[in-house]
């Protein structure tokens, strides 16, 4: 992009939102430059430390913006009137059949957080959100199939479970994953 003059406020900082999420894809968060955001962007390095801070706070707020629209399409996807086991068949199609981004963005960052406190804090509130969703989606089933663990235990083993394919499929492991949802699908299904 070329670099342009000063852009209004609200459309500077989606610019540099979308060049952290899209550098945080292509080249991960160690890679990333006040000079390399400001230029995907098409804006002056300056207003990266003007509208945000700092690299990092720019990080995080992409990865919460990216994170509010997927949490808003797992509630609806939640609410709605289809059968659970159709629900979750869909949530694994999302999770595996969609492009890496958002994994990457917040694998990223997890890695950032681990050295950032600050970082580390934002990263928790969004991992709390996110089973804030699983624990509203999975409190009817989890009566209804008699799942024999606390709700809490189960919604941890989710997030486990989509973490590890998660993992896997960014270092190009596939193997089993599809055997495994195929398995869980026949038995929520049963």
């Amino acid at each position: 992009m070329t670099k342009t003059a000063v852009r209004p406020g609200h459309e500077t900082e989606q610019a540099l939102l979308d060049a952290a999420e899209h550098l945080l894809v292509e080249i991960g968060y160690a890679a990333i430059t006040t000079r390399k955001l400001a230029e995907a962007a098409g804006v002056n390095h300056g207003l990266v430390h003007y509208y945000f801070g700092s690299n990092e706070a720019l990080l995080v707020q992409a990865l919460e913006r990216f994170t509010e629209r997927l949490i808003t399409r797992q509630r609806e996807l939640y609410a709605s009137e289809l059968p659970f086991p159709e629900k979750w068949r869909t949530a694994m199609d999302y999770l595996v059949s969609e492009d890496a981004s958002y994994e990457k963005v917040w694998l990223e960052l997890q890695a950032l957080g681990w050295n950032n406190p600050e970082v580390r804090a934002h990263l928790a509130a969004v991992n709390t959100e996110w089973r804030s969703v699983l624990t509203e989606a999975f409190a009817e089933p989890h009566r209804e199939l008699s799942i024999d663990m606390p709700l809490d235990a189960l919604v941890a083993l989710v997030m486990a479970f989509n973490l590890g394919i998660i993992v896997e499929r960014l270092g190009g492991i596939e193997t089993g994953h599809g055997a495994l949802l195929d398995w869980i699908d026949g038995w929520l299904s049963s």
